[in-house]
């Protein structure tokens, strides 16, 4: 049984900036991370197949840390049923948010019949995201591409979203600004090869404005993100999604909660970050988490920046060594001198 945790939000999300669900990537630790640079931006699970959360171990895919909230819990599935029973257990948990995989194009998740796969198939992912509605007080969104394959066309995408929209009640939607090839292409290819499309992304929220419109895919840096806010002719976005520069170069994040959010709180040095990170370490490693679980997700932290390199060589070591602990993020940060730590 999952444990209640916090109740669900009672304020509308902020969506304007969010980091991308990333599978192996955006676990609780990084999470922890992330929100020591940012308090605004939603953070957003790995992507867990229905499967794993109904017959796994749900108290340890869905645990979080309070602190990491705002937060949504994406999964990937196409039982409504099964669905459903996510979405209570995602309320239950603690969560802002639920989301719907109908993006990744991996061969693995489409032989379980969800990620981009499900593109081809309107009406059962409005069914799944109706199921989730009447089951949970979350907000319940999808996540999806421009189209898979040769269904690619404007026509085609808004037929997809008005199909989705007008069978569940979503709206909020996140459009991955690329087509995925299911056949030809490896998962990372897929992220890299079809151009990325964004003035159709525009459209999409021109043909529904009243919907919610989220922009993911090539997008670097807050700045950018901020930018792409902005009015523009061909269709204001209401939220932009970073996925892999958040994790590559997480400093970006520390500029959102002023040029997205509007705060006038000056963000946090490098060092600062890591040294308000150290009691969910020590916390994290007394209760037998390994630290190498934890610093790997803090290699890009001084990207960029003299000492960095030297940051990286040392946590891609010491954390492995036997009985390491939190000290080896104390003994990082002397490797890099502490001025640097607030530079862009």
């Amino acid at each position: 049984m999952v444990r209640a945790m916090t109740a669900p939000a009672t304020a509308p999300l902020d969506r304007r900036l969010s980091v991308a669900p990333m599978m192996e990537w955006t676990d609780r630790h990084c999470r922890m991370f992330l929100r020591q640079l940012t308090r605004h931006t939603l953070l957003y699970s790995e992507m867990i197949p229905l499967g794993a959360l109904l017959h796994g171990d749900a108290e340890r895919f869905l645990a979080f840390s309070p602190e990491e909230r705002p937060l949504a819990l994406q999964v990937g599935g196409s039982d409504p049923a099964g669905l459903a029973e996510a979405a209570r257990m995602a309320e239950v948990a603690g969560y802002d948010e639920i989301n719907l995989n109908v993006g990744c194009p991996s061969d693995r998740v489409a032989s379980g019949r969800f990620g981009a796969c499900l593109m081809a198939e309107p009406a059962l992912v409005a069914e799944c995201l109706a199921a989730m509605t009447e089951a949970t007080r979350l907000p319940v969104t999808i996540k999806h591409r421009l189209g898979i394959d040769h269904l690619d066309s404007d026509p085609l995408l808004h037929g997809f979203i008005e199909t989705v929209q007008r069978g569940s009640g979503c709206r909020v939607f996140v459009v991955h600004a690329r087509k995925a090839w299911l056949s030809g292409l490896s998962p990372k290819e897929n992220r890299e090869i079809p151009p990325l499309q964004y003035a159709r992304v525009r459209a999409v929220k021109a043909a529904f404005p009243d919907l919610e419109v989220i922009l993911n895919g090539g997008v670097e840096t807050v700045a950018q993100a901020a930018g792409l806010l902005a009015p523009d002719p061909a269709g204001r976005l209401d939220g932009v999604m970073i996925g892999r520069a958040a994790y590559q170069t997480p400093w970006t994040l520390a500029q959102a909660d002023r040029l997205i959010f509007g705060q006038d709180t000056p963000p946090p040095s490098r060092h600062g970050a890591i040294r308000a990170l150290l009691p969910y370490v020590e916390e994290q490693c007394a209760q037998g988490v390994p630290v190498k679980a934890i610093t790997r997700h803090l290699m890009g932290l001084f990207h960029g920046r003299p000492g960095g390199r030297r940051w990286r060589r040392f946590l891609s070591e010491a954390p492995h060594e036997p009985g390491a602990g939190p000290e080896v993020l104390t003994q990082a940060l002397t490797l890099v001198p502490e001025a640097e730590s607030l530079s862009a």
